[in-house]
Order: structure tokens, then sequence, then C-alpha cells
């Protein structure tokens, strides 16, 4: 028995001499997708069904295959590992199987390529992570609400160009940044959605030549519908590209959770502090404690970033049909999927035992912020906006050329700026009383902050749906 035989490989009969080391070694990507087993096996034993429904294979060789393919999930459950000669998840699993049940393995290869199987493969593994991020998402998300419950009613300074804008409650910043991630979690939903399109029967380019029922293959692996192309199916990788593009806004968006929480963790801002379970020391300076795991995630956003801008510019490149340039669509995907699932637990801990200044914030609201109170004070005195931004514009300048804050201000500078202005102005420069008149819904206000708090814990309430006939249900929960 030749070295080329010996290895199981799917293809090399047309080859009269064995493949180059060098091309094996570029070749090989057992590392990589080996993590598909599990669903190539399921595909496989799907396919075998379908084999005897097509009367390629007699029943008791379909059986003897989904049985044999059972025992050898059994043992990469186990810990089964490959060998050198395994060229890739694909051919790994074809040896074991030969070793189970003998010839008849090489039965299950009939009408199908390896490139609808991974493909397939591929697929099915998107769908099933995509709720495993969802999960891993929503852990942020509550830890998010517990914190905007703590800090609904302490007031804080919300910034524009990172200078001091307006008041706002703290449980308005926290949730800012809540959905964001709901917005991912509604991008990888449509992921999902988008990936359970089945490419299986379509064969290498052109379709199986076998009378296989693709719609029974639908209706046992899951999926919601059938490839309409079989050029087009093979090489389709828009839901790795679907994936990778939600996982790098995923990324930006924790990259800007964290710069607000490096940023109000240091000394300068002082508004929060950070716990001991989720910082680390300095091997220098013993005083330190540094938020790594924020500024970990933070650089996570260039790398998902990096895997998208990578796949986007193998795919415009490619002619139709499958490319071995699409062997490293995987590499991207997992690395993308692999980071945000160490990148998101990490950061839900270091949130959830971050401390909030609440004097800190406060001290840090000025009556300038009011600014556009006392413009609306104007207003609402019968002048018009442009006029009472100039006149409260001049107030602030005095402010600054005495060295002092607007409520220092005598009565008689704000009649100067204004003759709309009377002794309650005052009143329009309390920064509590700035925050209760945004009551606008998404606004500031205690009612609409409370109102939100409700709408974010009802976006995270786990949803059961109900699949009907082969439909399976997307619903992330």
């Amino acid at each position: 028995m030749s070295a080329e035989q010996r290895s199981h490989k799917l293809w090399g009969g047309r080859f009269s001499v064995p493949t180059a080391a060098a091309l094996d070694a570029l070749n090989r990507s057992i590392g990589i997708d080996y993590r598909l087993w599990p669903h190539d096996i399921r595909l496989s034993q799907a396919w075998a069904m379908a084999l005897w429904g097509a009367g390629v294979l007699t029943l008791e060789e379909s059986t003897s295959i989904e049985t044999g393919l059972a025992r050898v999930g059994d043992k990469l459950h186990g810990g089964a590992q490959p060998e050198p000669s395994d060229e890739d998840v694909h051919t790994m699993i074809d040896r074991m199987l030969h070793v189970e049940i003998g010839n008849v393995a090489s039965k299950l290869h009939t009408g199908r390529s390896r490139n609808d199987q991974v493909a397939t493969a591929t697929r099915l593994w998107t769908i099933e992570i995509a709720g495993e991020v969802d999960k891993c998402i929503r852990v942020l998300q509550q830890v998010m609400i517990d914190q905007a419950r703590a800090i609904e009613h302490d007031l804080m300074p919300a910034y524009t160009h990172l200078q001091r804008a307006q008041p706002v409650a703290g449980a308005h910043w926290m949730l800012s940044h809540f959905w964001p991630l709901e917005r991912d979690r509604a991008r990888i939903a449509s992921v999902a959605r988008s990936a359970a399109v089945l490419p299986l029967g379509s064969g290498a380019i052109a379709g199986s030549a076998y009378p296989i029922s693709r719609v029974l293959l639908q209706g046992s692996l899951g999926f919601t519908s059938l490839s309409s192309n079989s050029i087009d199916a093979v090489g389709d990788r828009d839901f790795v590209a679907e994936m990778l593009f939600a996982v790098a806004m995923l990324g930006a968006h924790l990259s800007r959770l964290s710069e607000d929480l490096i940023l109000y963790g240091s000394s300068e801002f002082g508004f929060v502090k950070f716990g001991e379970a989720f910082t680390t020391g300095s091997s220098m300076m013993p005083q330190k404690r540094n938020p790594d795991a924020l500024e970990l995630a933070r650089g996570s956003g260039a790398r998902t970033l990096g895997d998208l801008t990578s796949l986007l510019a193998t795919l415009k490149g490619l002619p139709s049909g499958y490319n071995k340039d699409l062997q490293d669509d995987k590499r991207a995907l997992f690395g993308a999927v692999d980071l945000m699932l160490l990148v998101l637990p990490a950061v839900a801990g270091t949130l959830a035992e971050i401390t909030f200044d609440r004097a800190r914030m406060k001290a840090a609201l000025s009556s300038t912020m009011m600014a556009t109170d006392l413009a609306d004070y104007l207003v609402g005195k019968g002048s018009s906006f442009r006029d009472a931004h100039e006149a409260v514009g001049s107030l602030i300048r005095e402010g600054e050329r005495r060295g002092c804050e607007l409520t220092e201000l005598p009565l008689a500078s704000f009649r100067d700026a204004s003759t709309l202005f009377g002794e309650d102005v005052l009143e329009w420069l309390d920064p509590t009383r700035s925050v209760a008149r945004r009551e606008v819904p998404g606004g500031t206000g205690p009612d609409a902050v409370q109102a939100q708090i409700e709408e974010a814990i009802s976006a995270i309430r786990p949803v059961r749906e109900t699949p009907r006939g082969n439909q399976l249900a997307f619903q992330m929960v």
C-alpha cells in the first residue's frame, strides 16, 4: 500500500507522484478545521440517510455508516487527535470511519464534494456559535443594568468632544453602552438566519448527479431553506463576512466602553474605582492598579477589524465557484469569535466589580454645563434661540474673566446679558432640575431613565419560540 493510499486522501487517482511535502504543509488545515468535527459527523450521517433514500446505499449500508460515524464522534469527543497524514477534518473522519466499518465507508462520499461539505459544516458551526456569543453579550448587558440601577439617581457630566457638556443621570451614561450591544445581538441573530441556507447537495460546483432529497437534508439538519445555485453555494461566504462584521462592530463597542471606563478610572477623572480580580499590578511601581482586561478589550477591536478586512480582501478577488483561498475563511472566523468569547466575560467581570465615586461624579458638574438651560429659559420668556445663545455666551465669557461659576455672578450681570432674565434664573443652574426637564423618551429625565431600564430588562429577557415543521427558530435566547 502506497503512502498516498495510507493517507486516506479523498483525491489523488490522477496523480502519479506523491504530493510535495512543502505543499502538504501549506495545504494541511486540520489544525484550524478540527473543531468542525461534530458538524461534519452530523451532516455525514444525514448524507448517508439521503444516499439510502436515493437508492445509492442499502439500508444496511446506510445504517452501518451512521452508527460508525457515531462511534467516530464518541472517540473524537473522548480526545482522539489527528494523525500526520490527516489533511483536514473530513479526511480524518474518513480515516477513522474506515477503521470502524471497513470499505463500506468509501461509499459515503458518493455524490458530494468537500466543497459543499465544508460549506455546510461551517454554516452549522456559525449558527451554533451565534447563540453562544449572544449569551455572553446578555451576561454583560445584565451587569450594565445592575450598575445602571446602582447609579440611577446619581448625576455626572456627559461629554462631547471629550469636553464637559451637560449633566446626565449615571444610569443614562451606563445604558448608552447597553444599546449598541443590543444592536450587536440583532446583527448576530441575522447572521444565524443568513447561515441557515443549505449548500449540501451542490457537489463540487454543478450539483449532485444522484436523486438526493435536499428537502429532507434541510429538515434533518435544521436549515430553513435550500441554496438556489450550486456554483454560488460552494463559494458563498457572505455569512462569514456578516459574522465578522457583527463581531468587528461588537469589538468596536467593547472598545468604546473600555475607553470610557479607563478614562473614568484615571486619577484625573476618578469617577470609578477598579476592583482587584480583573486588574493587574506593575512590575516596578507598587502603587499601580492597571485595568488590563479593559485595555485588552480595547485592543480586540483592532484585531476583529483586521479579520474582517482580511476576508473581504480575499473574497473580492475570487472568480466564481470554490477556490482554495476560502480555506482561510475559518482562520479569520474562528479567531475573531474566539477572541470575543474571551473578551466578553472579562469585560463583564471588570464592570461588575467596579464601584462609582458618586461624590466625585457630582463634583465634576459645573454651572456652565447648564448654559443650554439658560438659553431655554430665555426662549421661554420669548427670545429667539439665536439671541438666547448669544446672551448666554456673553455670560460664560464674563464668568471666565472673573474666574467664577455662573452661580456666583450678580443678578445685574444676567440682566446686562438679557433683560429677560429674572430673579428665578439661578434655579435654572441646578443640575438636578436640568436633568429633570429632559423627560422625552430616550432622555435623561428620571422617568425616562426608569422607562429605559425597564426596556433594557425586557430586551434581554429570554424569548421562547416553538419551531414549526422543519424550520428552526433563530431567535437568540
